[in-house]
Parts: structure tokens; C-alpha cells; sequence
């Protein structure tokens, strides 16, 4: 073992005065689709239902042995590190001021609030993380508190890397590989220096969604940086930037072992634990059981665990969620119809229309011309083959229109 090692399992040992070990579950739907031997760590079990709690514990309980008179910590955050550094907050009771975007969904303001009580306060800052980020840090130097970086800090890598120690013990051996989801790196990069120690023969792949791949960006530049542009939907790893320490421990990491999830493709993964397995996972949280289907070919016969970070999952967004996973999955479609303003013209097409497919919207437009008018139609449908029949009658009785369901600009616009 290494001193990394022991930094992790004696952080998990101070876990245990605050709450169990979360469950390492086989789950024998995952097992049989992918004929190996998937494992589940819950993650999205723990306290504040991800694995922050643990990073907050460990960096909070460190500052304060080195200086006990310690009083005021801060952070910056839109969810779970925000929940994780409240319910340590209230558990050291220490006064911890928490910054959030004013944008942040009421549900995740008050489970913050619920799991700090009076040990916190919470300042909604700015509409945008970055801005927020910039006046909790601002705040933090002129109050003289301690800042705790929610990946960013050698403390808290040293606490999430708890959750391998406590896979290692649960399972009693090494696993062939372990999937992890990637944000700013910090659960990546403590898992990844205790398996290369305790472990060296186990494999890991890395996860991150791919409107926020700042590994992938990172390793291909050999040094961290910033993505123009970011996919907030998979709010908890959606990452401009993988942090300077995370990346120092994974940097040799071979690109070919960090995977990239599609947005949509993830949604179809979160309904289907919800709706077969009754797991309730947040987008981050189901990033390592989505690559699942990409490891495929490499993970035939063999024990493989999954990180499921996080649960916190708010059920506002389920319509969005299944949206997005029937248009992955092609049973849903948009398009711009050219209808003839003549009697019948409308019958027409609904006779079209094939027994499994259902009308989701219909709305006329406006006239694009005296004789034809626009309608925006979505239909959603059984399998995805249904829409190659239906194409076919239109394009047999003379309709014109346009699929705008790929067209990110026009569907955004439109729909």
C-alpha cells in the first residue's frame, strides 16, 4: 500500500461517524444484457445521495484538526457539493456560507438549506457558475474563510477516493475494471491513484458527457483548458474545465480510455433504471452504466464496477428526460408539413398514419402561400421503423416537408 492508500482509508474510517458505507450492489439486469459481472456502487445512496459528501467531510475535518478556532468555510455550488459541505457544516458546527446561482432550482436551494439548518447561509450570486464561483471566492478572502473547492483540492480527492477503498472491501477482491463518471475530476482522480496502487491490474474507463468533455480536451492538449461552449444538462459533471491537481493524476491516461456520452443517449439510460430497476439517477449519476454499451466488446465474462455518483434527480425535468430518449432512440420525430388549404387534405394525411403512430403536436404555423400551409407535427410512434413507412406515404402522395428533428437551431426555435 501507499500513503495515498492510507490517506483514503483513513478517510473512509472517519465516514463511518457520519453514515454507512453506501451499498456495492450486483445488478442482475445490467449482467445479463451485457454478459458480465456488474456491480453497482450507489453513490447516489449516501446522505445528500452523491458521493460529495465524502470530499467536503474529509478537506472540512483536515482544516479544522490543523486549526481548531477554524469558524467559516465557503463554496461555491449548483447542488451536491452544496448539499455535501452543509450537512458537514452543521455536523462539525461550523458556520459555512454557501454560494449559488439565482438560477438554481428551488428543490436543490432547500434540500441545501434542510441538511445545513443554522450551521449555514445561503447567497444566491449571479446568474451564470462562473460568476458565482468569482463572489464566493471574493467574499471567502475578505472573511478570512476557508474555501473549499468542490474537486479542486488535494483533501477532497483524498476523501472521494474512500469510495474505492470501500468497493475493494465490500467486493473482497479487485474488480477487472471500474467505470467512472468525469466532471472536474475529482472522484476520477482519488479512485484512480488508490486502484493504481491497490490494484494496478484493474482496468478503468472514464465517462464524461460530451457537451462537457474537458478530460478529453485536456489530454489532447497535454494540459488543462477550457471549453468554449458547454452542455449544461448534465449539470453535475458538465465541467468548462477539469481541475489543475485532478489532471496532474490523469494526465497518462490513454484517450482511448475516457469515453463520451451523448446528452439524449443519456436520458435513455436514466428511464430505463428508473423504469426496470427503480433506481432514481441524476445525469451524472447514470454517465457510468450509459458507457456501458460502448464497453461492450471489452467487458464480456468479467466483474466490472459502476460509480453511480448521484441521485439527486429533480422529476420537473422527467418530460424533458423523455423527450430527448425517444428522439435518441428514433420514436419521436418533428417535422414541417407543406398541407394543401383544401378540403380533405387533412384527412389525407391522418389516414397515413400507421397504427402504433400517435400524434404528440400539431400546430399550424402560418400560410406560406395561398394554397399550402405549414404545420409543425410530432409524432411519437413504437419502433423506429414506423417513420420509414410513413415517409413513404408522404412522399407517394405528393406532401412535401422537411424532418427538423436533428436541426438543433430550427427544432429549438420551432418546438
Amino acid at each position: 500500500m501507499s500513503d495515498f492508500t492510507d490517506k483514503a482509508h483513513g478517510a473512509e474510517h472517519e465516514m463511518r461517524a457520519l453514515f454507512p458505507a453506501t451499498p456495492l450492489q450486483r445488478n442482475d439486469h445490467l449482467s445479463a444484457r451485457f454478459g458480465a459481472d456488474i456491480w453497482l456502487k450507489r453513490e447516489d445512496l449516501s446522505p445528500v445521495r452523491s458521493y460529495k459528501i465524502r470530499g467536503a467531510l474529509n478537506a472540512m475535518r483536515k482544516v479544522l484538526a490543523a486549526d481548531p478556532d477554524r469558524a467559516l468555510f465557503v463554496c461555491a455550488s449548483a447542488g451536491n457539493h452544496a448539499q455535501g459541505v452543509a450537512f458537514v457544516a452543521r455536523h462539525f458546527g461550523v458556520r459555512a456560507v454557501i454560494f449559488m446561482p439565482v438560477t438554481t432550482p428551488q428543490q436543490k436551494i432547500d434540500k441545501t438549506r434542510i441538511f445545513g439548518g443554522d450551521a449555514i447561509e445561503i447567497r444566491l450570486v449571479g446568474d451564470y457558475f462562473d460568476d458565482t464561483l468569482a463572489a464566493a471566492q471574493a467574499f471567502c478572502a475578505q472573511a478570512g474563510g476557508h474555501f473549499l473547492s468542490p474537486f479542486d483540492d488535494a483533501d477532497v480527492i483524498d476523501g472521494q477516493a474512500s469510495v474505492a477503498a470501500e468497493v475493494m472491501g465490500q467486493l473482497g477482491r479487485a474488480p477487472d475494471m471500474v467505470v467512472l463518471p468525469v466532471g472536474g475530476g475529482g472522484l476520477s482522480a482519488g479512485v484512480t491513484q488508490y486502484l493504481r496502487a491497490a490494484a494496478p491490474d484493474t482496468a478503468i474507463r472514464y465517462v464524461e458527457p460530451a457537451g462537457g468533455a474537458s478530460l478529453t480536451a485536456a489530454l489532447l492538449a497535454g494540459h488543462t483548458v477550457s471549453l468554449p461552449r458547454v452542455d449544461s444538462f448534465v449539470d453535475g459533471a458538465a465541467v468548462a474545465k477539469i481541475g489543475d491537481l485532478t489532471f496532474a493524476a490523469l494526465k497518462d491516461t490513454p484517450p482511448g480510455h475516457v469515453l463520451t456520452a451523448p446528452e439524449d443517449r443519456i436520458c435513455t439510460t436514466i428511464l430505463d433504471m428508473l423504469n426496470v430497476e427503480g433506481v432514481v439517477l441524476e445525469p451524472a449519476g447514470a454517465l457510468s452504466v450509459d458507457a456501458l454499451g460502448d464497453l461492450a466488446d471489452q467487458i464480456k465474462g468479467k466483474t466490472v464496477v459502476c460509480v453511480t455518483s448521484g441521485g439527486n434527480f429533480d422529476f420537473e425535468r422527467l418530460p424533458e428526460v423523455k423527450e430527448r430518449a425517444q428522439r435518441f432512440s428514433g420514436l419521436k420525430k418533428y417535422f414541417l408539413l407543406q398541407l394543401p388549404q383544401r378540403p380533405g387534405a387533412l384527412r389525407d394525411f391522418l389516414e397515413m398514419l400507421g397504427p402504433d403512430d400517435d400524434i404528440a403536436r400539431f400546430e399550424y404555423l402560418k400560410k406560406s402561400a395561398r394554397n399550402f400551409g405549414t404545420v409543425l407535427i410530432g409524432i411519437e410512434t413504437k419502433a423506429a421503423g414506423n417513420f420509414d413507412a410513413l415517409f413513404g406515404k408522404l412522399d407517394a402522395g405528393g406532401f412535401t416537408y422537411t424532418d427538423i428533428t436533428e436541426d438543433e437551431v430550427l427544432s429549438n426555435f420551432v418546438i
